[in-house]
């Protein structure tokens, strides 16, 4: 029997962001993905530096494309902020503080090179890491931090290396207050 925290299921909603039931995060991952719950977190160093990561080559949806530091999907009933402090714990081997919503109503849709499609509605947060991060290498092959100044730039010259979600983003924060 599954519990409510079981974070192999992933919370499906409604257009407007209501929960309408749950799925298998393996099965929702495909052509015609159903819109349902993640989110996208932005990590900076103490210095003000934000990590990017590289996802790793085995990666199902965009795989060895550079992104923001991580992201995942709560499990259904599980509060946003437990689900990023989770998910920093399990991809990056990070204890993050100051967990902090900077774009909360962030969605999109993208389709990469394999049909696969990503719908999510996908609250974005910042937080502070105190050290760099040790990787799960099933999640990152390489990692770097930068300043918000090269990653804007790096964007620009070559968006095809850096994930849909990530130059969404972008777009509607001001990297400065990151």
């Amino acid at each position: 029997m599954r519990s409510a925290l079981d974070e192999t299921l992933v919370q499906l909603v409604d257009d407007d962001g209501t929960p309408r039931g749950t799925a298998p995060k393996a099965s929702v991952h495909g052509p015609d993905t159903p819109l349902h719950l993640a989110f996208s977190c932005h990590v900076e160093d103490r210095d003000g530096r934000l990590l990017v990561t590289r996802r790793a080559l085995t990666k199902a949806t965009w795989p060895g494309v550079w992104t923001n530091s991580f992201c995942g999907h709560p499990a259904p009933g599980e509060p946003l902020e437990d689900a990023v402090r989770r998910r920093a714990r399990q991809e990056l081997g990070l204890e993050i503080t100051e967990v902090s919503p900077i774009l909360p109503d962030f969605r999109y849709r993208a389709t990469d090179a394999s049909g696969i499609v990503e719908n999510e509605i996908c609250p974005v947060f910042r937080a502070i890491a105190n050290r760099d991060p040790q990787p799960s290498p099933d999640e990152v092959v390489e990692w770097h931090w930068t300043t918000a100044d090269r990653l804007r730039s790096a964007v620009v010259a070559a968006p095809y290396a850096f994930s849909p979600w990530l130059r969404l983003q972008l777009q509607q924060l001001d990297l400065a207050a990151l």
